[in-house]
């Protein structure tokens, strides 16, 4: 009798197993089917409806692939839609710096009459941070960890360490911390509505100081509870963060 229970039990168990899988393939295979069909769609000159479908997998927590955007960048241009055309190439842009991609932006918003997206020193010195900011970083830490090294060798000897090299190692190692933290806190995001409301605080009832359309980039310097505290052109502003595609 226990036996049977016994045997009853590992087959409920094998059932529930096989229909897990049966279930997980299925979730797993529709995001394919999804793409499949986005793709022909795309393929066939559909690039309207193509984009809605590619959007419901991003949506569904797909990630995007460097195609998928460029495309999605595309059926946008087709259809007009400047702010999100310019949203998709800064998001592959975001990926994969470029200088021609980011003067082709500043072409776009140029031609719209959108700010934010000018080929000036700040952008320029993300995209030199983009490229090359992972052999910079190497390159300061060879002389980070020579002189820990020699401070630490110091120590084991029991050898006087003057306050000024103690002092410069910390200040040099704050910097090098900072740099490496840089890429997280800078953001860039693209207002999403028409009016946007630049407030001089985080607050509903902080004064306007500026209406902006959609498709305007801001930079992200922080954010506090619903709102985004931004850098527009060279003054600190908030923003709701509804009102905003963050990159």
């Amino acid at each position: 009798m226990a036996f049977d229970r016994l045997m009853q039990a590992l087959r409920l168990k094998k059932s529930l197993f096989i229909a897990l899988l049966t279930l997980s393939s299925l979730v797993q295979a529709a995001p394919d089917r999804t793409l499949r069909q986005a793709d022909s769609l795309f393929a066939a000159g559909a690039q309207a409806d193509a984009a809605l479908l590619y959007e419901s997998v991003i949506a569904e927590g797909h990630s995007a692939t460097d195609a998928m955007l460029l495309k999605l960048a595309s059926a946008y241009e087709q259809q007009n839609d400047i702010p999100r055309l310019l949203y998709y190439l800064q998001v592959y842009f975001d990926r994969h710096p470029d200088e021609a991609v980011l003067r082709k932006m500043n072409d776009i918003a140029r031609a719209s009459n959108l700010s934010g997206y000018e080929t000036d020193d700040l952008n320029y010195f993300y995209l030199f941070y983009k490229q090359y900011g992972i052999y910079l970083l190497l390159f300061l830490l060879i002389p980070a960890g020579y002189v820990f090294t020699v401070l630490v060798v110091k120590l084991l000897r029991k050898e006087t360490v003057p306050k000024r090299q103690k002092w410069v190692m910390l200040v040099y190692l704050i910097m090098l911390l900072i740099f490496v933290n840089l890429p997280e806190g800078f953001q860039s995001g693209i207002t999403s509505h028409e009016r946007v409301l630049l407030r001089t605080g985080p607050s509903s009832a902080a004064p306007v100081a500026e209406i902006i359309g959609r498709g305007n980039k801001v930079n992200i310097l922080g954010s506090q509870d619903i709102w985004l505290r931004v850098l527009w052109h060279n003054q600190l502003f908030y923003i709701r963060r509804d009102n905003v595609w963050v990159i």
